[in-house]
């Protein structure tokens, strides 16, 4: 092996610290049998008490004519106008005014090679809009593409299928105050993914960061494993070396110094400095980050999907590893054998360096996490939403204390009446999603029938 005599002793520690991470093999017939965990969170869910009021706002146009018509994904405010906008799957950006949705952008217009079914891990994955958008005019776009149609700034050979590449893209608006885009656009970051699962579905920028915080204008990239481990192929996710799946990145969209001259490399990011790795890396070792949000202190927090037993919420840090795909939640996991099963954690785990959920519940609960808010209204005071995609089920936790995260239902009412999301999309998947406006109203999406509903008001039964 070479030498590094350029490197600090803490920067060297750092490499060897990351690559110990991942030493460990997978379980064979001549290891002890460990019994797997069948109910490893036993604690049940009960209901907090709160029943919150809904308010149809409208629902977004048809974008198909079968069944689901329309596919509402994320609402986000874009700050310094007070404007909000509304994202289709199938590749419409709207802005909301008034409960009508008015078309902003078509990914279809520009992208000719945009696809987005079957949807669980293709379309039009997020969007963001530039902290300063109103003097600069720069919004960010995720979509899927097939596999193999461009050269990859982040691929892993051709010996491995690729059925997506989903791409990163910077748009450019000619007059941020414009009803309908026109401008520019150019592609920043196109990424290979082994199956049509666990994409580029999100991207943001931290809300709070000041013009003098080193954070302001600093694009955050969630990424999943893209069906990797399921798939055979735990190699590709997040070990040594230029791989970014299961990863969050943080950019600097604005800059040049990344490897492909389209953006930059923060001088802050843990990673910059060592040889071999992805510099874009900020936190490693997720199946399925879905959604991140940021707290009242500027913590980022991120959900995870998992395999078959836990959904997470963690607190994410620079650097740190968050366990897949060796772990799931507080659980082992054997990557190359049966991802249904999970086990206890071994003797001298704390020697991996793993950073836990500090939030999780188990598959008895619901199936697939979504991540929210932390809202501070007289509803919810300062306590963190989140909920399930498919059974729409809805939680909330108190995260400003020092003792355990307790975890709490959350019920619904409609036009005076108790009801669950199931009844109100009239769908065996409600495709639950959160929405925030600019006065800091909190809405509820179904992607299921393309509806958007604002939360009006609450009670407690008891």
């Amino acid at each position: 092996m070479q030498g590094f005599p350029h490197l600090s002793k803490t920067e060297m520690d750092g490499i060897i610290s990351y690559l110990h991470t991942f030493e460990g093999k997978s379980f064979t017939e001549n290891d002890p049998v460990i019994p797997s965990i069948t109910d490893p969170v036993p604690d049940t869910i009960a209901s907090g008490g709160l029943v919150v009021g809904l308010e149809l706002i409208g629902q977004a146009p048809a974008s198909m004519e079968t069944s689901p018509k329309a596919r509402v994904k994320k609402m986000e405010c874009e700050g310094k106008s007070g404007r909000v906008f509304i994202s289709d799957l199938r590749g419409s950006l709207y802005e909301l005014k008034e409960g009508e949705f008015h078309l902003f952008l078509s990914i279809n217009t520009y992208m000719g090679a945009f696809i987005h079914q079957p949807g669980l891990g293709t379309g039009l994955g997020s969007f963001a809009f530039h902290p300063d958008f109103d003097r600069n005019g720069l919004f960010y776009t995720t979509h899927a593409e097939p596999g193999r149609l461009k050269e990859s700034d982040f691929g892993y050979g051709e010996a491995i299928g690729t059925t997506l590449q989903w791409v990163i893209t910077e748009w450019k608006t000619n007059n941020p105050s414009e009803q309908v885009f026109s401008g520019s656009h150019r592609e920043l970051m196109r990424i290979d993914f082994v199956s049509g699962l666990h994409g580029v579905q999100e991207i943001g920028f931290g809300p709070n960061a000041s013009k003098d915080d080193p954070d302001f204008g600093m694009l955050y990239i969630a990424i999943g494993d893209g069906g990797s481990v399921e798939n055979g192929f735990v190699d590709l996710v997040g070990h040594q070396g230029k791989k970014v799946w299961g990863s969050i990145l943080r950019i600097d969209p604005t800059g040049r110094n990344s490897d492909n001259g389209k953006y930059g490399i923060p001088k802050d990011n843990p990673y910059r400095k060592y040889p071999g790795m992805a510099k874009e890396v900020w936190a490693y070792g997720f199946r399925n980050p879905n959604k991140l949000t940021w707290d009242d202190d500027g913590g980022l927090l991120a959900t995870d999907i998992g395999q078959s037993n836990i959904e997470e919420v963690n607190k994410i840090e620079p650097g740190k590893f968050y366990g897949w795909p060796f772990r799931e939640g507080t659980f082992l996991i054997d990557p190359k054998g049966d991802l249904g099963n999970i086990y206890p954690l071994p003797d001298g785990d704390g020697g991996y360096k793993v950073e836990y959920p500090f939030i999780q519940y188990d598959h008895d609960e619901s199936t697939a996490i979504i991540g929210g808010y932390v809202v501070n209204d007289n509803i919810f005071k300062g306590k963190y939403i989140f909920g399930d995609i498919v059974i729409g089920r809805l939680f909330y936790s108190d995260i400003s204390g020092y003792g355990p995260i307790k975890i709490e239902e959350w019920k619904l009412s409609y036009k005076g009446k108790a009801v669950d999301l199931y009844t109100l999309t009239g769908s065996s998947r409600v495709d639950l999603r959160f929405g925030r406006d600019c006065e800091g109203n909190t809405y509820i999406l179904t992607k299921a029938d393309g509806k958007v509903y604002k939360i009006t008001d609450g009670h407690y039964l008891f």
